[in-house]
């Protein structure tokens, strides 16, 4: 059995500032049976105010598991663009993790443990992300609900 927990943090540009709610966290962790899906249903409750719109939040996941030897592993790294559209959307987040060589591929089989990464600047892109190795491992199912204040007051039409 694989219990599954997934670690948020949110990440945004100079221009954003924080108003309330937590920019990182983890959820409690689900134990699905037999390879099912696993359910967070974890609320993020977010506020920011910004000068500018550079640098819109991102969000950035790193799903773990724990095998039957109680190894905690990174399962997959994944990130995605909070919508820039008021209201509810259901979003796919695709989920990767590093391949690593064939002798850490093998050792992670017996050992546990795998390759992650070192700057977690390379999940949101840059050049240096597509010469990874990395492997899918399935997709995370988000749900957000956007609430934009003031944008058409400041002539920002989304």
């Amino acid at each position: 059995m694989l219990q599954k927990l997934f670690i948020f943090f949110i990440n945004v540009g100079g221009a954003w500032k924080l108003l309330s709610g937590t920019v990182e966290g983890q959820t409690q962790v689900d134990n699905p049976q037999n390879e099912e899906m696993a359910f967070w249903s974890h609320p993020i409750d977010i506020h920011f105010a910004t000068k500018g719109l550079q640098g819109w939040p991102k969000l950035h996941l790193q799903v773990w598991h724990q095998d039957s030897f109680g190894r905690n592993e990174l399962y997959g790294y994944s990130f995605l663009h909070i919508p820039s559209t008021p209201g509810t959307h259901t979003l796919l987040s695709p989920t990767w993790r590093p391949l690593g060589t064939w002798q850490e591929q093998i050792s992670q089989m017996f050992v546990g443990g795998g390759p992650q990464l070192k700057s977690p600047n390379l999940i949101y892109g840059g050049a240096d992300r597509y010469r990874l190795q990395t492997t899918a491992m399935g997709q995370v199912h988000v749900e957000l609900t956007v609430i934009l204040r003031n944008f058409d007051r400041f002539g920002v039409e989304c």
